[in-house]
């Protein structure tokens, strides 16, 4: 058995970025101007925006959902992913940073392939249900302190075998942390309790980055 667990160095980070995926040109060019700006620390690392382009190929997903756009690097992997009739809706409220996405989308030929809505997320996925909508894959970036209740909006939109992917779980290690206690990591820790109890799906959480747990909805 071997309990031994890599420490992610800035060295390693490098490496991981050169030799963990592949990001292109584009790519690196939308994430080193996010990382330019307030909050650009908030858009996912290049190894998981591959990790969601391997997973959309990998279930052969035509319908995406992602709550929580950005600047929208994870929307450009998973849209790439996408066959040609695929669709990936992105929602989010913030224009200032989905005006950079889209035009990178168009830069890089999938605009065709994204719808974005400018909402309140949660709402909208309310709506999107009464509709009878389904997705074949969910990802969930948007405002934690609602996780819990993205998280049973989600499933009730997520097709059976769909998969859920749930962003920043570990919230810089805060979620194991006793001492700390603040709205953001309390209300991850009963979204990950709430999660390894749950019998209408099966998980699976990845310690990379800052945390990720992919959730596969059971049939009934």
């Amino acid at each position: 058995m071997n309990s031994r667990h890599v420490s992610i160095t800035d060295e390693l980070q490098e490496y991981l970025i050169r030799f963990g995926g592949r990001e292109d040109p584009l790519l690196a060019r939308l994430r080193e101007e996010t990382l330019q700006m307030r909050f650009g620390h908030m858009q996912v690392c290049p190894e998981q925006g591959q990790f969601l382009f391997f997973l959309v190929k990998m279930l052969k997903a035509r319908s995406v959902l992602e709550i929580g756009v950005f600047t929208g690097y994870s929307s450009l992997c998973m849209a790439r992913a996408l066959p040609d009739d695929g669709v990936l809706l992105g929602l989010d409220n913030q224009k200032k940073f989905t005006d950079i996405a889209e035009t990178f989308w168009l830069e890089a030929g999938v605009e065709d392939k994204i719808e974005l809505r400018l909402c309140d997320a949660l709402a909208e996925v309310a709506r999107l249900q009464d509709k009878g909508l389904e997705f074949d894959l969910i990802f969930l970036d948007a405002d934690k302190e609602r996780y819990p209740e993205y998280y049973e909006a989600c499933l009730k939109i997520l097709m059976p075998d769909g998969l859920l992917v749930i962003d920043n779980v570990l919230w810089y290690g805060n979620v194991a942390k006793p001492s700390v206690s603040e709205p953001i990591t309390d209300a991850i820790r009963r979204l990950n309790q709430t999660i390894v109890k749950d019998e209408r799906v099966e998980m699976v959480t990845l310690p990379f980055s800052d945390g990720m747990t992919l959730v596969r909805k059971k049939h009934s």
